[in-house]
């Protein structure tokens, strides 16, 4: 006879077998991530677990950056995505499309969010860019204006 599949399980195993990495994150901690997620960046999954997502980044200016670009699109919509380039534990950088959603767009949206990251670098491979034009390539992929770039690069650097 065979076994009922409750929904919980076909879930979980969505979650387990998902193509892409699924991160759960609580004020940009990670508190639980599919196998894919810690696959792609090359750590095993519980040396994920209660990190922060900085260790993620090229540098820390970025890992800031990224949070003050983000918070506004979730507060207003409740979703961000992008693509930007991101590390691995050996120190290699990759192309990633982020995409997220906020579990709590009343209050601080990075306090609980569900983010997908999808590998991109068999399709597009990391050139040698320095930060501020990792930045630029990053509001290009937003589909900002150059106007509207400059503009962003002025509240940057405030």
């Amino acid at each position: 006879m065979e076994q009922d599949v409750t929904p919980e399980d076909l879930d979980a195993l969505a979650y387990e077998m998902a193509p892409v990495g699924i991160v759960l994150t609580q004020d940009r901690v990670i508190r639980a991530c599919n196998p894919a997620f810690a696959a792609m960046f090359g750590y095993p999954r519980e040396a994920l677990i209660d990190r922060s997502f900085a260790i993620l980044y090229p540098t820390m200016e970025e890992f800031v950056r990224i949070r003050d670009v983000g918070v506004k699109p979730l507060r207003e919509f409740g979703r961000y995505s992008d693509e930007r380039i991101m590390a691995r534990a050996n120190g290699a950088l990759f192309w990633c499309r982020v995409r997220g959603v906020t579990l709590t767009k009343e209050g601080d949206p990075l306090a609980k969010a569900v983010w997908s990251f999808a590998d991109l670098s068999t399709e597009r491979p990391v050139q040698r860019l320095t930060t501020r034009e990792r930045q630029i390539i990053m509001h290009l992929g937003e589909g900002l204006t150059s106007k509207e770039i400059g503009r962003a690069s002025c509240r940057e650097r405030v």
